[in-house]
């Protein structure tokens, strides 16, 4: 009995070179699947970029008036160095001020956009100021991404948003900064109207928004208070 030594004989030279051009089939028609989708996002953002800047805008157009109570209408400004001057354009680099009148065209309040890191991204706020009073009038949040039902109190809560319904934020004699810097106190603990009380559970958040305060009034104030004439005579 003689032993079988036949050996598999190897596969045909064309079912081998079948496999590279497979993968590359594959490759490719991965890459224009990712290539497509890349279009369609960014046709997508192009299609509806005017769609968001028009509600940014209303929605920024309707803080202004929130967080400055007595204005009817507004003029805005953009700082220039140390003075202020009229917005002929749009300009988004620019440092603006929203200078709100009544209906007899007097100042009643400046809007002012401000930004800080909160406990989880930077959060973006719009607060009145009123020369009258030298305080805060208003105060309200454009943008957060702080913890839901916990940081986003600073949005929400009654007692917090009382903290800038006056808060002051006058000058010093020499007029070239806060008299009281706007400082963070714990709940129940509020003595002085510079003071801002904290949210139980969110003080993180809420000393993000004290810092915002005191950073943004030490450097925007002055300015206000210095250009009061340019600002008064901006709805005529």
């Amino acid at each position: 009995m003689t032993e079988d030594t036949t050996k598999s004989a190897p596969p045909p030279a064309a079912a081998v070179a079948e496999d590279p051009p497979g993968s590359l089939r594959m490759v490719l028609t991965m890459g224009g699947i990712g290539l497509f989708c890349g279009i369609l996002i960014v046709l997508s953002f192009q299609l509806t970029l005017p769609i968001i800047t028009v509600n940014k805008a209303r929605a920024l157009e309707k803080a202004i008036f929130d967080v400055i109570p007595a204005a009817t209408s507004k003029v805005t400004f953009k700082q220039v160095g140390d003075t202020l001057e009229p917005l002929e354009s749009d300009d988004p680099i620019a440092i603006k001020y929203y200078a709100g009148y009544n209906d007899e065209g007097q100042l009643v309040g400046v809007a002012l956009e401000a930004a800080g890191m909160g406990f989880q991204d930077i959060v973006t706020i719009l607060y009145g100021y009123s020369p009258a009073c030298k305080c805060i009038v208003g105060f309200k949040v454009m943008a957060s991404k702080e913890t839901p039902g916990l940081g986003t109190k600073i949005e929400t809560d009654p007692a917090f948003l009382a903290n800038f319904d006056a808060l002051d934020v006058a000058l010093a004699p020499d007029g070239t900064g806060i008299a009281n810097p706007v400082i963070l106190v714990k709940p129940g603990k509020k003595t002085e109207m510079w003071q801002v009380e904290s949210i139980t559970g969110a003080t993180i958040s809420s000393q993000a928004i004290a810092d915002i305060f005191e950073k943004s009034t030490a450097d925007r104030i002055p300015v206000i208070e210095k250009n009061l004439a340019v600002l008064e005579g901006g709805a005529r």
